[in-house]
Parts: structure tokens; C-alpha cells; sequence
């Protein structure tokens, strides 16, 4: 079966490793026809804007993406393509495997959690005020006015909000992921103790799904407890879902117990579309150096072919990943033990050495 799919190479870092993972996806033996876009810094100059809407159309049409990471300029210019693509194409799941592969240098073992993560609300929904513009000192009056608290006058403000609704979706989605993958437990994430009207909504709302799940064990964790208990016995933990914002800072921690988003995939999931990812930046000052670890966006391929139905496919390519890592000998800088050591493989060293892997077990 011929599958077509937007591929987006992105920029920094992104082409090659998007380069490498085309390569060992071809190497499975899946037939795919790639529609090639640009987004970010290169459509910008291109279109007039990051985020062209013939990519949101490529992506709806082709109902799955692959995409490299973007860069995203930190306190001024354009919003995060990433954060654009989710809400616009409604991708309200970010699902992250955060699992420990033998050759990974890392402080922890046998760690195996997945964090589901809420795309398009909370504090990335994007709804700010800029400090001393008139809506945000309409604002800040008309919160003294409601008697809540007085706000000082050179604040900026950003919004929070949590809806049933998307709560509702997101949790349902980490209790089927856990029914469809033989997980025993689903664990809430929130600060419900301090925003009752926010995440109190998110933890009451978990709290009636997971009466649809009796067969799931469910829990809810105070997240700075959670923080605190991940990095102590992360073997408590198996699925957690959060609100965006304690998403992203978990995910990032879980993977850091894996020894690194390097190592890890990532996918952004709606009703129909699903867009996969390393959940790693675009280093563009590793930019054309052929030195950056292709790995997590391969595992993120892996991922896409399962979730197109290509299993035997995508155990393949995952044990030829996972077998590649474990040999440590065609790994880039960061997986060996001396990130100096002469030995270590290039970005495309390491395609080549998957590739010789799916070809054998073929």
C-alpha cells in the first residue's frame, strides 16, 4: 500500500536528520510518496509567513505528517510553528515514550513511562497582553473591579484556560492509549490545590473518565510532588496526563531519565491527523555539521508506520534502532561515553548502520 505523506524537513538541524530518517524508512520497504513543505524561518521569507496554509492543507489532505524540528525565536518574532500546527489542526494529544534502551548513558534503568500531554489549551492557547498596551490595562482593571487582587500596571498578562471538553478528550485518550497497550495506570498531573478553577476543572474532569476505565488503576499527583517522585523511584509511574504546560516540563523530565530527548519520540495526535516529531530543538549551530544523533526523529518514524497500520514495519525499524544504540559503535558524540571520542558516527554513518540492520533482518 502506497501511503502518502507530508514531510516537513524544518530548519537548524532538521534536514538532515529528516534526511537520515527518510532514508531508513525507504530501507523498510513501506511505499510512501513524500509531499515536501518548508515552515519556519525558510516560508517566512518565502510566503510572508512561518506557517503556510498549502501546509495545513498537504497535512489535512495526507492525514499524517513527519516533520523536523523548527526554531522558534525565544522572547520577540514569529509565534512556535509547533504550538500554530497543534491548535490549527486540532493535534490535542502530545503523546511522549520516555523508555530506557541498553547503550543510552543515563542514571536510570528499566524506566518505561508515557506522558500524555494537552496541546491546545493552558498557557501556550497564546492569549497574552502585552505590559502597557490598552487591552492589557483593561484587563488589570477590570480584574480590581471583580475584586480579585490588584495587578500592577506594568504586567504582562497571559491567560490560562482549561475547558471540560478538552480535558474530557485528552484523558480519554490516555485511557485508551492504556487499554490498546496493556498499561496498568493512569496518573493526573495538576496543581488543583492552588488553581481550583483551572486545574481543579482538569483533575474533576480526569476524575469522571476514569469512572468509564474500572479495569485502569487511576491517581492523581500534586505535579511538583510528581516532579519529585519521578526523578526518586520513577518506576511508581507507567501513563501520566497533564495540562500543556505540565506536559511539556514532565515530558522534557521523563526523558532526561532515558538519558535524553536524543533518544526519544514524539507524536502530536487529533481525531484524524496525526503529526510525528523528535521533541528535540534545531541546534542550528550543529546546522550542516552531519554530528547531530538522528535517532529520536527515526523512533518517531517508527511510531508513524504503527499508527499507519505498517506494524511489522515499524517493529523493525525500532529493533534496528534500539539494536544500532545498544552496539555503540555507530552512534553519534552523545551516546558514547567520551562525547570526544574519534569513533563517534555521523548523522549519516547512522542511517547507513540502521539501514544494514533492516536489510538483514529482511
Amino acid at each position: 500500500m502506497l501511503h502518502n505523506i507530508t514531510l516537513i524537513p524544518g530548519d537548524g538541524v532538521g534536514p538532515e536528520i529528516t534526511e537520515a530518517t527518510r532514508r531508513v524508512l525507504e530501507a523498510t520497504g513501506v511505499a510512501i510518496d513524500w509531499d515536501i513543505h518548508q515552515v519556519g524561518e525558510a516560508a517566512l521569507a518565502k510566503y510572508g509567513t512561518p506557517l503556510p496554509e498549502e501546509v495545513l492543507q498537504s497535512i489535512k489532505r495526507n492525514k499524517v505528517a513527519l516533520k523536523g524540528p523548527v526554531t522558534t525565536p525565544v522572547g520577540k518574532g514569529f509565534r512556535s510553528v509547533n504550538v500554530a500546527l497543534r491548535q490549527s489542526l486540532d493535534l490535542y494529544a502530545c503523546l511522549r515514550p520516555c523508555k530506557s534502551h541498553a547503550g543510552v548513558p543515563s542514571r536510570y534503568q528499566n524506566v518505561d513511562i508515557v506522558v500524555v500531554r494537552e496541546n491546545t489549551e493552558d498557557l501556550y492557547a497564546g492569549i497574552e497582553f502585552e505590559r502597557g498596551s490598552q487591552e492589557a490595562a483593561g484587563l488589570i482593571s477590570f480584574i480590581a473591579e471583580s475584586g480579585q487582587r490588584e495587578i500592577s500596571a506594568d504586567s504582562g498578562i497571559s491567560i490560562k484556560p482549561i475547558s471540560e471538553g478538552a480535558t474530557r478528550k485528552i484523558v480519554a485518550f490516555a485511557f485508551d492509549y492504556a487499554r490498546a497497550n496493556g498499561r496498568r495506570k493512569v496518573t493526573c498531573g495538576h496543581k488543583a490545590n492552588i488553581m481550583k478553577f483551572s486545574d481543579g476543572l482538569f483533575l474533576s474532569t480526569a476524575r469522571k473518565v476514569a469512572e468509564s476505565y474500572p479495569d485502569i488503576e487511576f491517581e492523581d499527583v500534586i505535579v511538583d510532588n510528581l516532579c519529585m517522585h519521578l526523578v526518586t523511584s520513577p518506576e511508581r509511574y507507567d501513563i501520566m496526563v497533564l495540562p500543556n504546560l505540565y506536559g511539556d516540563i514532565v515530558s522534557e523530565l521523563c526523558a532526561g531519565l532515558v538519558g535524553g530527548i536524543g533518544v526519544v519520540p514524539s507524536a502530536n495526535i487529533g481525531g484524524d491527523i496525526a503529526v510525528f516529531e523528535p521533541a528535540h530543538g534545531s541546534a542550528p549551530r550543529y546546522a550542516g555539521k552531519n554530528k547531530v544523533n538522528p535517532m529520536a526523529m527515526m523512533l518517531s518514524a517508527a511510531m508513524m508506520l504503527g499508527h499507519l497500520g505498517e506494524t511489522e514495519a515499524a517493529s523493525n525499524l525500532k529493533s534496528a534502532i534500539v539494536s544500532t544504540i545498544a552496539e555503540g559503535k555507530m552512534v553519534t558524540y552523545d551516546l558514547k561515553p567520551d562525547p570526544n571520542d574519534p569513533t563517534a558516527a555521523t548523522t549519516s554513518q547512522v542511517a547507513d548502520a540502521v539501514c544494514i540492520k533492516l536489510k538483514e533482518a529482511g
